[in-house]
Parts: C-alpha cells; structure tokens; sequence
C-alpha cells in the first residue's frame, strides 16, 4: 500500500497509507486530514483539494487536465506545480509522495 504524506502550511506532516485505486483526496479525507476538504466528493467540481506537487514527483502524477486547469482558476496561491488532489490516482509508483497543502483552500 502506497504511503503518501500530506504536509500542512505550518509544517505538520501526515503520513498515509493510501489504497491503490483510490485518489489522494480519498486518502486525506477518509485519513482526516485538515486542510484537504473536498466538497465535491472528488468530482473535479470545487478545487477545494488544491494542493502542491515537488517536481521530482511531476511525472509520476502526470499532467493536469483541462477540466482540472480550468478548476484551478477559482483557487488560491496557484502555482505551477499545483495540482487537485481528486484527479491523482494512487498505484504503487507514487509510495513515498509528498504533497504540500496551501494555507487555506478558500
């Protein structure tokens, strides 16, 4: 099982066992993590699961899609290397990911 870790704006790291199949919104929410809210239910509907992916780890994660670029507009702090959480499918090759969470989603 893949573990990811979700690292907070003030530093505070979660480290988490994520199924495979599963996105890494699900792994968050369902792991309580704060800072990752997902109102849509991971339907690429809100950008409430911004968050930030390390180049290393771009490949890997893949490129953002249309619909997730054109949701990334209604989000906070967006950078070039920010990504929703909901449209990262997790499988084996990201063990070990870390991902950074913006201050706020809203």
């Amino acid at each position: 099982m893949p573990k990811i870790t979700y690292v907070e704006s003030d530093g505070n790291r979660h480290e988490i066992d994520v199924d495979a199949g599963w996105n890494l919104m699900d792994g968050a929410v369902k792991n309580g993590v704060p800072g990752i809210d997902g109102d849509c239910g991971g339907n690429c509907a809100c950008a409430t699961c911004h968050i930030f992916v390390s180049a290393e780890w771009a490949e890997v994660t893949g490129e953002r899609t249309e619909a997730e670029q054109e949701m990334l507009e209604f989000a906070e702090n967006v950078q070039s290397n920010s990504r929703l959480a909901c449209q990262i499918e997790v499988d084996d090759r990201l063990d070990g990911l870390v991902v950074h969470l913006p201050e706020s989603q809203y």
